[in-house]
């Protein structure tokens, strides 16, 4: 046997061996074409159990999957677990593993602009995160960046908001964007069924504590995202003085921003549980979350009948 074809197997060998000790890539475990529905923690998950049928439980590195339908829809339903890291990588896995058309975000979330209300159901246009920043530097002069960067939005304090650098199939650079928008198409069923669905908001909840106004559905504006739970006043009104949000919360954007880089389409109800540190007391969440992750849930099986195959 010459020394190059021993040599030649010895390679093969090592290259078998290689491949056995690499993570296989996930395959996809389901090809029936399926609605995404994500949330991000317990309260939203149960809401959204309730009015899904034909479940069938399914688990993947832990996160909790249901495949099913509502309101006819075949829908894949993953609690993605709160943040934007966890609401990416689950997204990520969720669009490799099953064969998504759309993806549909359910949940709660801090209210932002002034004309809402606890309960009131955002349903935004577009998505940012606006924590994606610069801590400048303090000078005697005030807040520095660094001298190649220039602001993209007014500071808060020591804190500068930039877009984030996006991939594309294609390019070769990467430019900063801000905004994700949701799909248009989408947001069009959201708004021809937005009188509709206020007649089926709960406005009390389990203990009987009730909203001091009906709640009601508000489509369109935008909404912001961002690794922080935010229970502060002036941040509150910074937020939207700066983006115009009309909420905030921790996963969206993250997840607007997988979704457009894979080129699915996307749309998130937000139901508001607190006011973001604008309430007169202490922060509301805890009172009204489950009552915000049912109104949510209500919306967005309303929004799923609404929607053509």
């Amino acid at each position: 046997m010459s020394s190059a074809f021993s040599s030649l197997r010895l390679w093969i060998a090592a290259f078998v061996l290689l491949a056995a000790l690499l993570p296989a890539a996930a395959e996809p475990v389901d090809a029936t074409p399926r609605i995404a529905v994500l949330c991000a923690f317990e309260p939203e998950w149960r809401a959204l159990r309730a009015i899904a049928t034909h479940m069938e439980d399914h688990s993947y590195k832990g996160v909790p999957i249901v495949t099913g339908e509502i309101e006819g829809k075949p829908v894949v339903l993953a609690m993605t677990g709160v943040s934007m890291v966890n609401a990416a990588m689950t997204t990520q896995m969720t669009l490799d593993r099953y064969n998504v058309t759309r993806i549909v975000v359910s949940g709660i979330a801090g209210g932002v602009d002034p004309s809402l209300n606890i309960g009131d159901i955002a349903v935004p246009a577009r998505w940012g995160q606006y924590l994606d920043v610069i801590l400048a530097r303090e000078t005697p002069q005030g807040f520095k960046l660094p001298s190649d960067d220039t602001p993209e939005f007014t500071n808060f304090g020591m804190i500068f908001p930039r877009g984030v650098r996006v991939f594309r199939e294609g390019q070769a650079s990467s430019p900063r964007q801000f905004w994700f928008d949701v799909d248009p198409a989408l947001l069009e069923v959201a708004r021809k069924t937005e009188a509709e669905t206020d007649n089926q908001l709960q406005r009390c909840n389990g203990a009987n504590v009730c909203l001091m106004k009906p709640p009601r559905v508000r489509v369109g504006g935008s909404g912001v995202s961002g690794t922080a739970f935010v229970d502060n006043a002036a941040f509150r009104s910074y937020t939207f003085n700066t983006f115009k949000a009309q909420v905030l919360d921790m996963e969206s954007a993250a997840i607007a921003h997988v979704a457009t880089t894979n080129g699915v389409p996307f749309i998130v109800f937000r139901a508001l549980s607190d006011l973001a540190g604008g309430g007169p007391g202490e922060n509301e969440m805890h009172v009204f979350m489950d009552l915000a992750a049912n109104n949510s849930a209500a919306v967005t099986r309303t929004f799923l009948k609404a929607l053509p195959d």
